[in-house]
């Protein structure tokens, strides 16, 4: 993981004063980075039954689809609000520096489907927390989620102890 950790740069004050922004974007321009990043999140589910795998945008949508890919899933985007052309549900959440709200298609994901949840990054779990009960209000079940990076400082685990998460780099 430390090959990983040294292509992830480390933006001070990005989106505000105080935040240090952990940008993926080297890791995603290096192919081994990038490879490596997709195969091992896709081998710690390779053994569970995954129907979709559900990527956050933005950043969760750049690694959702690979790894949906490597397991014979399908793909399902959560938006930001106004994006979705079809009938959807929403869900408001705090976020470590404010507020957001997401939306999915109502019927992306059905009743009793195993669901993979990806993001780029797990910091206080209110993105993927929303992402989740969005899934199960659909019926759908959360297997796991899984994230590029965890800053284990802001505690996200206890917003989705519920659930099992892999996390392939910790600060």
């Amino acid at each position: 993981m430390d090959d990983l950790k040294k292509l992830i740069r480390d933006v001070p004050d990005f989106p505000k004063k105080g935040i240090i922004f952990k940008d993926i974007t080297p890791l995603l321009q290096n192919p081994t980075g990038l490879r490596t990043a997709v195969e091992i999140i896709s081998n710690n589910y390779k053994d569970r039954v995954v129907d979709v795998v559900v990527g956050a945008e933005a950043r969760g949508f750049i690694l959702a689809p690979a790894v949906a890919f490597n397991l014979g899933a399908g793909f399902v985007p959560v938006r930001k609000p106004g994006r979705l052309p079809y009938e959807k549900i929403s869900m408001s959440y705090a976020l470590e520096y404010g507020t957001d709200t997401l939306e999915m298609h109502k019927d992306a994901v059905r009743k009793n489907q195993n669901v993979l949840m990806i993001d780029d990054l797990l910091a206080t779990g209110g993105t993927m927390a929303a992402c989740c009960k969005m899934v199960e209000s659909l019926g759908g079940n959360v297997i796991g989620c899984a994230f590029l990076i965890e800053l284990t400082f802001l505690n996200g685990r206890k917003n989705l102890n519920k659930y099992d998460i892999f996390s392939l780099i910790r600060y």
